[in-house]
């Protein structure tokens, strides 16, 4: 489990194909505090550590085909820049929302406007059962817990304040982009039961 509180950006250094799956050697601060087996959520997507190199600051993980088709993560190249979490510590403080790093579908980002101070994004979506966001609840886009506003059944908005602009890729996110999304747990529940 996740809360959707980025620790830190990692860069994508490098991308190697093996049949249907991608491995992804990604760079960050916390890498020598890695173990292998450990889930890290990357721009939302929980994903397993399957090789550290502390010395380098480095570790590996495996994308299969299912998650290729349900995230941005098949466009990703050396470079990159993506959001970084840990698994929550059973002592830990949950600062975001329940987040379980399981990708429902991605958007895309419809505009960023720049408030002078902050900046509003927009985002469109696929509607479909459970793809339900309501005014002021939450949303987790590219691992980032948020808050939604203007809500529609194929859209919302966040507004982003400048400490989350400068520590997460939404400083590199422009209209057109494809992020991913995890919709609220408890929402996606709720609407299930009522056929939603």
């Amino acid at each position: 489990m996740f809360t959707g509180i980025i620790e830190t950006l990692g860069t994508i250094t490098d991308v190697r194909r093996d049949e249907t799956n991608i491995h992804f050697t990604v760079t960050s601060s916390f890498a020598p505090e890695l173990k292998i087996d450990q889930s890290v959520a990357h721009d939302g997507v929980c994903l397993t550590v399957v090789a550290v190199d502390g010395s380098a600051n480095t570790h590996v993980v495996t994308a299969i085909d299912e998650t290729l088709q349900k995230t941005n993560l098949s466009q990703w190249q050396p470079g990159r820049q993506v959001n970084l979490e840990r698994c929550l510590a059973a002592n830990g403080r949950f600062d975001g929302h329940i987040v379980q790093g399981h990708v429902d579908l991605t958007a895309t980002c419809e505009s960023v406007t720049d408030q002078h101070g902050s900046w509003v994004f927009r985002f469109r979506h696929e509607v479909g059962p459970g793809r339900v966001t309501v005014e002021k609840g939450s949303i987790c886009i590219n691992g980032t817990s948020l808050t939604c506003f203007d809500s529609t059944d194929d859209g919302f908005s966040v507004a982003i304040i400048p400490y989350t602009y400068e520590h997460t890729t939404f400083q590199h996110l422009r209209p057109g982009d494809r992020v991913n999304l995890e919709f609220d747990i408890v929402g996606k529940y709720v609407a299930k039961l009522l056929g939603r």
